[in-house]
């Protein structure tokens, strides 16, 4: 892990997940992958997520997982004099972006009026969900619809800005948006799920991904690393689960060249050999100039 503290009033992005929704080890799963995390304890990851610690000293956190509890105690070790979240911020409706959400209610921690900023279909769909409209009622969440890609200060000195884009992917319950992060000397992209690169980049009207990047003067990206390639899709059809894989990224992208942002794999399925850093795709990966995130990585925006 890459903790630090006291490091003054940057802005700070702390990894707190890199998994896909599943975690690794993935439940029901008896593959060799997830048997040998089920006797190395060390080596489990936890749902994909980050926080953020602004310039006060507020705390930020995107997505609301089932390992909130960790992932807290993480971004608490970060900064620990003031355990409250000031907002949350959601990417889509899928489960383990979303399925820690009951634990703000008086169950567990009772908070009191936090800030969940979402699209407007994924505020619709809380609101008609009994035990999340719940939290809404308790008055534990108040839900805050952003609107288009509109630029959002989470909290009035935090330093920092959020810039939601709308983002296709798999939209049974709500839309999807990656998160631009903003920071007083750089910008981190935050894009976990995207269906493929070819309706992403018709959609925010670019024809490369480093047009993209470039054009939102993103230093680091955070992207979709779901699947290595589609043979890890045992006995299931990619249209049915899609996401770019990294091989199909990595070919698109080619080598790292000078002026080009910093770009890590994040979101890793169970299967994915980049689990393992020494595995031929983990290697090929960090031969090519690229990563794949750490948990408690800290990105100084």
């Amino acid at each position: 892990m890459f903790l630090t503290s006291n490091m003054g009033s940057d802005v700070r992005v702390i990894v707190l997940g890199i998994s896909q929704d599943g975690g690794f080890p993935q439940a029901g799963c008896n593959l060799d992958c997830c048997e040998i995390v089920k006797n190395n304890p060390q080596l489990t990851k936890h749902s994909v997520s980050l926080g953020i610690v602004g310039s006060d000293g507020t705390k930020h956190l995107i997505e609301a997982t089932r390992d909130l509890a960790w992932q807290l105690n993480l971004l608490n070790s970060v900064k620990s004099d003031e355990f409250l979240l000031s907002s949350l911020w959601i990417t889509h409706a899928h489960h383990g972006h979303i399925d820690g959400l009951g634990l703000f209610g008086k169950e567990v921690m009772n908070y009191d009026k936090l800030n969940v900023n979402c699209s407007e279909s994924l505020s619709k769909l809380i609101k008609n969900t009994p035990n999340w409209n719940l939290l809404v009622e308790s008055k534990n969440i108040i839900v805050n619809p952003f609107i288009g890609s509109k630029i959002y200060s989470p909290s009035p000195n935090c330093g920092f800005k959020i810039k939601p884009i709308k983002i296709p992917h798999r939209a049974e319950l709500s839309d999807m948006h990656a998160f631009l992060i903003i920071g007083p000397n750089k910008n981190l992209l935050f894009l976990p799920d995207h269906d493929t690169w070819k309706s992403t980049l018709k959609f925010v009207e670019k024809n490369t991904i480093r047009d993209w990047f470039y054009s939102e003067k993103i230093d680091f990206a955070l992207i979709d690393g779901t699947f290595w390639s589609s043979d890890e899709l045992i006995g299931r059809n990619q249209t049915n689960v899609p996401h770019p894989t990294v091989s199909e990224t990595l070919k698109l992208i080619g080598k790292k060249k000078t002026g080009d942002p910093i770009i890590k794999f994040t979101h890793l399925n169970h299967t994915n050999p980049l689990h393992n850093n020494s595995s031929d795709e983990f290697l090929e990966v960090k031969k090519m100039g690229w990563n794949i995130a750490e948990e408690g990585e800290i990105f100084k925006i």
